[in-house]
């Protein structure tokens, strides 16, 4: 019987409909994935280790996260309501999930717009309180790309598949993304919640020359290093303090057990993630 994990169309400007990763604690023996479809025109089945796990995916689809067990898997798309995955139309290819650790993989163009699958480690150490994690991911065909904030570059020469994080103050950034060293948007305006606790993850989809650019958000609940503090500036707080601490204290516990390196609190970070090979 197929099997049709939820999801959420995340296209175009619509950011405020974010898929939401709840928090929960990731154990030391699985990881959580979560996969978003970045290939334009393209709907297809996602295999696992030969296995239908994602029918029908459609663009600009963000799936999961899926608990899955450390190790090994082989990842095929297939054209949609194909009989199995004998004839993909991209991979197999094989991704490998650690312990304790959070990973978003992405099947989308490169900046060539040849097909490509991409794994990304999510970054959910926790956040200081007043404070949300805005990660941006660069998986469209296009050329390097500046991100910016209010019309000022805060991210500049992103290339794909390089992504950037920045560690910021509750509030709402208006984003755009522009060509490197301009200030045109290319995608955006739009408005972009940096939440108390939150990481929030913007991927740059789609290609330039067939004018088809958007943006995804994926939103993660990471909680904070300062579970007593309050944020004057966020409205509810005081009433949901009580679940977020319990929350923070649960990452906390699983992150400490779990055998994997996470970043702490930067001002601006570029990390590459490591591009799967067809």
């Amino acid at each position: 019987m197929r099997k049709t994990i939820a999801a959420g169309v995340v296209a175009g400007f619509a950011l405020a409909a974010g898929f939401i990763a709840p928090a929960q604690a990731i154990s030391s023996t699985t990881a959580d994935l979560s996969v978003l479809h970045g290939i334009p025109d393209t709907p297809v089945d996602v295999y696992v280790n030969g296995d239908l796990t994602l029918d029908d995916f459609q663009p600009g689809d963000l799936a999961g996260p899926l608990d899955l067990p450390a190790g090994d898997y082989a990842v095929a798309l297939t054209a949609p309501d194909a009989a199995d995955d004998s004839a993909p139309v991209l991979g197999p290819v094989t991704i490998t999930l650690e312990a304790g650790k959070s990973y978003t993989a992405t099947a989308n163009l490169d900046e060539a717009g040849a097909p490509a699958l991409n794994l990304f480690t999510n970054d959910i150490a926790p956040t200081n309180a007043g404070e949300g994690r805005l990660t941006v991911r660069h998986v469209a065909a296009a050329p390097a790309v500046d991100i910016l904030a209010g019309g000022t570059p805060v991210i500049e020469g992103l290339v794909n598949p390089d992504e950037s994080t920045l560690n910021l103050p509750v509030s709402t950034v208006s984003a755009s993304v522009a060509a490197a060293g301009t200030t045109d948007p290319l995608i955006g305006p739009a408005d972009v919640a940096i939440t108390d606790g939150g990481l929030t993850i913007v991927y740059a989809w789609g290609s330039l020359e067939d004018d088809n650019l958007a943006l995804a958000v994926q939103t993660v609940t990471v909680g904070h290093t300062d579970p007593g503090a309050v944020n004057s500036g966020t409205a509810g707080y005081a009433a949901e303090r009580d679940t977020m601490t319990q929350a923070m204290w649960i990452i906390g516990i699983a992150v400490a057990l779990a055998a994997a390196s996470v970043a702490g609190v930067v001002v601006s970070r570029r990390v590459r993630a490591a591009k799967i090979e067809s």
